[in-house]
């Protein structure tokens, strides 16, 4: 489980002062003995029984911190009593007597404030700050350090933070309120947004992979120093030459790609035509990749989205983009159903909900700031955090959808 941020900071704020002197290291306890093939077995987790403890007791003792005493005053009417009299008070708590206690409900109460649903751990962490919270904040208070200006401002601010945390929390909590029939609605309403396509797709590079066609003795150095050698207009030519021939060989490719689709939609074998794509690319592949199992409508780029109004058996027209050519086949069509698509349509209305939510308040107010002071443009402005904007049809996690690269093999030839 995640710590809260307040909790984490802090754990850091009361890192500087836990350090202490250096124990001896523990001698290492014997280790079980183990038969021929075993395996070592960790030491099972001790069982909680946090929840047989009474709420009333006390769970935390810390010897020798005590809460500061306030002065009592003095009744009205009563007599001043002389300087030297004040020296004629009670003696202090001793060490021994003074103590403070911290009872299972007074914890908890913590904990649920800071971290909602904290591991054993993370109380174990808490239980083992609190002490040195308490011992630091009422030595602070003893030194007057409460009733300092930037005390009560450090507070201001910090209510501030936890207010809007709290508002944070509620947003979500409201969102998260979703009914079956605001899920069934959603449903109904985009059904080709959990339609599932199963499709083959052939990918035709754009053009052809450079190749070193220079003779194996002839060193880099020593095309470079003939390449100097050459005037501006052989330089010129040259790369005309290179510019005409890599245009050449796009054409090629171009025209494999449509040469390809004819035979694809004639029921040749897509593995087939994919190795000779690459073959015709200078691309040694041994097993290409064409099948897409499960593509929704949202997982290509929208210039590939055509494909979804084929009918099973299909094969689309040459689709190009700066990545290559490509041509699909649609094998089979399937719809997910209501409860298969229930804890994605839970997850996206949960964010559109927190996200109209945040842009209301964000937008509800607007900053301006003194040049003078701030210097140009002003400081820059921080909305209150809302996770990613989720597309129709898709979880709210998933990234945005790229254009398409090659399979991965065509990336990497050998």
């Amino acid at each position: 489980m995640r710590m809260s941020g307040l909790l984490c900071v802090l754990l850091g704020t009361l890192a500087w002062g836990q350090a202490a002197p250096a124990a001896p290291p523990p001698q290492p306890a014997q280790a079980p003995a183990m038969t021929m093939g075993s395996r070592p077995q960790a030491p099972e987790a001790p069982p909680d029984t946090s929840a047989t403890v009474p709420a009333d007791a006390v769970v935390i003792t810390i010897n020798g911190v005590c809460a500061p005493q306030a002065k009592p005053a003095a009744p009205k009417g009563a007599a001043v009593k002389p300087a030297a009299d004040t020296k004629m008070t009670a003696p202090k708590p001793s060490l021994a007597d003074c103590k403070t206690t911290i009872t299972k409900a007074q914890f908890e109460k913590i904990v649920n404030a800071l971290a909602p649903n904290a591991t054993m751990q993370t109380k174990k962490q808490l239980a083992g700050m609190l002490p040195q919270l308490i011992a630091l904040s009422n030595e602070a208070k003893k030194e007057g350090m409460d009733k300092t200006e930037s005390y009560k401002e450090t507070i201001k601010f910090m209510q501030m933070r936890v207010l809007a945390n709290e508002l944070n929390k509620k947003i979500q909590q409201d969102a998260g309120n979703i009914s079956p029939s605001d899920i069934e609605g959603y449903y109904k309403a985009h059904p080709d947004g959990f339609e599932q396509y199963n499709v083959d797709r052939l990918y035709v590079p754009r053009t052809k992979q450079v190749t070193n066609e220079a003779k194996d003795d002839e060193s880099k150095e020593d095309r470079e120093d003939k390449d100097e050698k050459l005037t501006d207009e052989q330089k010129k030519a040259k790369a005309d030459a290179a510019q005409a021939k890599a245009e050449a060989n796009e054409q090629a490719m171009t025209k494999l790609a449509d040469d390809l689709r004819a035979r694809a939609a004639a029921g040749e074998d897509i593995i087939k035509l994919q190795k000779e794509a690459f073959e015709a690319a200078g691309m040694k592949i041994e097993s290409p990749t064409v099948n897409l199992p499960n593509v929704r409508r949202t997982g290509l780029p929208p210039a590939h989205a055509v494909i979804f109004d084929l009918k099973p058996g299909e094969v689309s027209q040459v689709i190009s983009d700066s990545g290559g050519h490509y041509i699909y086949k649609v094998n089979s069509k399937t719809a997910m159903t209501l409860d298969q698509a229930t804890n994605e349509i839970t997850g996206k209305l949960k964010a559109d909900r927190m996200r109209e939510k945040t842009d209301a308040l964000n937008n509800s107010f607007k900053t301006e700031t003194n040049e003078a002071y701030f210097g140009p443009g002003g400081p820059g402005p921080m909305a209150m955090p809302r996770g990613p904007r989720p597309r129709p049809g898709m979880p709210p996690a998933e990234p945005a959808a790229q254009a398409p690269a090659p399979p991965p093999q065509a990336q990497h030839p050998n």
